[in-house]
């Protein structure tokens, strides 16, 4: 069998010039640095460290932005964010031993959310590898092991030769379906010897495709035209895909309605007809959602938080669409398809037709089910139908859902979460810790939002803000926080001041781990350990020249708003205890 390949394209003569006569003074960290520039890299994120100054020495020859954070799991925050809001591979630079492993939360964050991070560290010299113990600092017996059951890909350097192509296939790695962190070692004499290669130009690191098979397409599409009471489940992938245009398009089609997970938020318009939005954990939603005949999951594995806990159980036929292969008939039986979430979506809005509603009387006699999918409508069908049913569905379950949160008098928890989505710009992104308020928002906020909801760590929030703000300078970024939360990332304030990025920091100040608290009441009667003593935040933020602000319920929208449209970081603090909405699952 032969195969036809696209011909090499030969060097030019300036080219073979170049080539033949590098410039001198450079070292392994130059080579890995020129080859993330070659692969289309502006933003590099990091702590430098002993093992790993080749790296950072390479650095002040080059283009690349450098933001240097205070934490290493903070630095990680940071990668994760950049990747989620440009789609790009975000590089975090490491060093070897405590500062790699201080990354790991971050790197699970990233890799529960499919966020492309990669992630390169430096190891001990190359006479120390292979598990002995040498007695390097810093020296583990197997660093790489500690990071292979996290990352999608991890990719062993041992030669100046071997670092463009190491780098250029985890780059690929890293943003092919599903997108995730990886993992890139390269011991410290590799990173400071002298190299006579020549510079890296342009690497080819194309992600991979990932579409779905057409007779799965098929199957799945036949189901969803023939569905009386069809439901789409849209989920992480989705956004992650920039799918949201083709879901909206099948949506309308299949007169559908869609809930989006709270990873999946902004992949649906919150205020579409069909929109159930995100409420996930009320059993009215629960109940509609097992009531459908045809469920469509797209970019979701049905985990704890997207199934009210598991307590979940569909009665139809479930169809979904996953990238992560792991996930695909993980907690419930589906005909599963191994696809991008925008490919698939694609496939099927070419191949299923116009669902039909009540079919008129002078047609009663043509059988729906026996029309072929891929035919027109038939006399009488009436498209208009199915979709104000849908709609009237729709409207019913959010309004019982409306209804069980008036009914806990928890207006001051709707009020404060109402203020912060007045006083954010609605093109600005917003990133939130594990707080109460991030509850609230995962199931009320109307629009995309980003959170650590994947793993579930604390301290996310800000250094993630940052990250946005490298990203897109010209917008201001919103992280909220608990006081808990935000003493994870108490430090990275010298981030934010040191580059100037334009960050408002809410935190929200109850006194200690608040959720944990109301767990531990309603679960043993009473709390311990979870009140916290805390510092001024005001007097802090402000030791470290940031303006910040005490506010109140209030005046927490003019307050808030006033901090995002100044210039640079800022932080408003707001005193206050707020409370969860009732479970349904337990």
């Amino acid at each position: 069998m032969t195969h036809d390949h696209d011909p090499v394209p030969r060097p030019t003569e300036a080219q073979t010039r170049a080539a033949l006569n590098p410039p001198a003074g450079r070292n392994g960290g130059d080579l890995v640095v020129e080859t993330l520039r070659g692969l289309g890299a502006t933003t590099v994120f990091g702590l430098p460290g002993q093992h790993a100054l080749g790296i950072f020495d390479a650095l002040r020859r080059s283009d690349l932005a450098y933001v240097g954070l205070r934490v290493e799991n903070n630095a990680g925050f940071a990668a994760d964010a950049y990747g989620r809001v440009t789609g790009e591979a975000a590089p975090l630079l490491l060093s070897t031993g405590p500062g790699a492993l201080t990354a790991l939360p971050a790197l699970q964050e990233a890799a529960s959310a499919s966020a492309p991070v990669l992630a390169i560290s430096s190891q001990v010299p190359v006479a120390g590898l292979g598990g002995g113990r040498h007695g390097y600092l810093h020296e583990l017996r197997d660093q790489q092991a500690s990071f292979r059951d996290i990352v999608k890909s991890v990719h062993l350097v041992r030669s100046a030769s071997q670092i463009p192509s190491a780098i250029a296939a985890a780059w690929e790695s890293a943003l092919t379906a599903p997108h995730g962190p990886v993992w890139v070692e390269i011991p410290q004499d590799v990173l400071l010897a002298e190299t006579t290669l020549p510079v890296v130009t342009v690497l080819d690191a194309t992600p991979r495709e990932l579409p779905p098979r057409p007779e799965l397409t098929a199957v799945a599409a036949h189901a969803l035209s023939h569905a009386e009471r069809p439901v789409v489940i849209a989920g992480g992938g989705v956004v992650r895909a920039d799918a949201s245009g083709k879901l909206l398009a099948l949506a309308e089609k299949l007169a559908a309605p869609v809930v989006t997970t709270y990873g999946g938020k902004g992949a649906f318009p919150w205020d579409h007809p069909l929109s159930l939005q995100s409420w996930l954990e009320d059993r009215h939603l629960t109940d509609f959602l097992e009531d459908a005949d045809v469920l469509l999951v797209v970019g979701s594995g049905l985990g704890e938080l997207s199934s009210n806990y598991h307590t979940f159980r569909p009665r139809g036929r479930v169809i979904q669409i996953e990238a992560d292969l792991g996930k695909l008939e993980s907690n419930h039986p589906a005909l599963g398809i191994h696809a991008d979430a925008r490919i698939a979506l694609s496939a099927l809005l070419e191949s299923v037709s116009v669902r039909r509603g009540p079919v008129a009387p002078d047609s009663a006699g043509v059988d729906p089910a026996g029309v072929d999918p891929a035919a027109p409508d038939p006399a009488g069908a009436d498209p208009a139908g199915a979709e104000s049913a849908a709609a009237e569905s729709v409207r019913t379950v959010l309004a019982k859902v409306r209804a069980r949160i008036e009914a806990q008098d928890l207006a001051p928890e709707r009020q404060v979460l109402a203020a912060v989505r007045a006083a954010l710009p609605e093109t600005s992104p917003s990133f939130w810790d594990m707080t109460i308020l991030a509850y609230w928002a995962w199931a009320a906020w109307p629009g995309p939002m980003h959170s650590a909801q994947g793993a579930g760590g604390l301290g996310y929030g800000f250094p993630a803000a940052l990250g946005a703000a490298a990203a897109d300078r010209t917008r201001p970024v919103l992280a909220v926080s608990g006081d808990g939360g935000a003493m994870y990332s108490i430090a990275e304030l010298a981030t934010a001041r040191q580059y100037g990025l334009p960050v408002t920091w809410l935190i929200v100040d109850d006194g200690g781990y608040g959720i944990l608290r109301e767990y531990m009441t309603g679960a043993f009667g009473e709390a311990s350990g979870t009140d916290l003593s805390r510092p001024d935040f005001v007097a802090l933020a402000e030791s470290f020249g940031v303006p910040a602000v005490r506010t109140a319920p209030e005046s927490l929208r003019e307050d808030l708003a006033a901090s995002l449209a100044a210039p640079g970081p800022s932080v408003v603090v707001l005193p206050a205890v707020l409370r969860m909405f009732a479970p349904t699952h337990l």
